[in-house]
């Protein structure tokens, strides 16, 4: 496994395989790997010749006050699940080498980066879209892969990459989840043991809406107040919001079908986590 940090290496290595016919999976990351990540790099490597994933801790979509200097960084670990996964080369570049100086280029994309994470955390979805168009434009991958826990983001990705003309397939792979129900995050690590057990009324109200849907009840104004009500049955979780929108245009729905999205943001201490699933899917 090869360890590139030059933006230029990176593309001249992956302008070559493509020149030879070889296929590329990029898997991009923030680094501290967990098994949602190695999920992904194990698809990309069974769908492709060669194998990239990148670590970088991008600093233009974090907002002032967030979590940029404190995320969680351990590239030995990273380099281990990497390896088992089967990775060719982690591109693992400098914030420099990224966004070097007088960089004032950015790529937005607008209606879907409105709502949820976007009402947020604005400007988030900006440094994404960005940071995601240049590793595409340097590692040229045939596919990118990207897990669905992240549904807005997805969604985004794939309008960008249809909007620009990108030749790259945007494959959305499962959420992966501890034995608990909770949605692996690589912000877990910031939970004490007794936030993480609050933590799982995410994972409790996903279910209880998803069994009302089932049960018949189809007013999206009946299913929030349900998984609100199942989440303030905690005591320090604050949400920051329970929405029930259309899962491709995200646009609000006033009657759910089994395409509709539920999705959460709720902050466990000083942890921001987000959960979703589609009321039609298991969660």
């Amino acid at each position: 496994m090869q360890i590139i940090e030059s933006v230029n290496e990176m593309q001249q290595l992956s302008l070559k395989a493509r020149g030879e016919g070889r296929s590329i999976a990029l898997v991009p990351t923030m680094g501290y790997l967990h098994e949602g990540h190695a999920s992904l790099l194990r698809e990309g490597r069974s769908r492709c010749d060669l194998l990239i994933t990148s670590i970088f801790v991008n600093p233009t979509q974090f907002g002032a006050g967030e979590d940029f200097e404190k995320y969680p960084r351990d590239m030995e670990r990273d380099m281990t699940i990497a390896a088992a996964a089967g990775v060719d080369i982690i591109f693992a570049p400098k914030g420099e080498e990224m966004y070097p100086e007088g960089y004032q280029s950015w790529v937005n994309v607008d209606k879907l980066t409105l709502p949820l994470c976007g009402a947020s955390r604005p400007g988030h979805f900006r440094g994404v879209t960005t940071v995601v168009c240049k590793l595409f434009n340097i590692i040229q991958p045939s596919v990118a892969l990207f897990g669905r826990k992240d549904y807005q983001q997805l969604a985004v990705i794939r309008r960008m990459t249809s909007d620009l003309n990108m030749a790259v397939e945007i494959i959305g792979m499962p959420i992966v989840r501890e034995a608990d129900g909770l949605a692996m995050s690589s912000r877990n690590a910031y939970l004490s043991a007794e936030e993480r057990q609050k933590a799982l009324c995410l994972n409790r109200a996903l279910h209880g809406v998803r069994s009302a849907f089932r049960g018949g009840e189809l007013s999206a104004l009946a299913l929030r107040r349900l998984a609100t009500e199942i989440i303030e049955k905690e005591t320090s979780p604050v949400i920051d919001y329970i929405e029930l929108r259309d899962g491709t245009t995200l646009e609000e729905v006033a009657t759910t079908d089994g395409k509709t999205l539920l999705a959460l943001a709720v902050r466990v201490g000083r942890t921001r986590l987000i959960d979703n699933c589609l009321l039609g899917d298991e969660c």
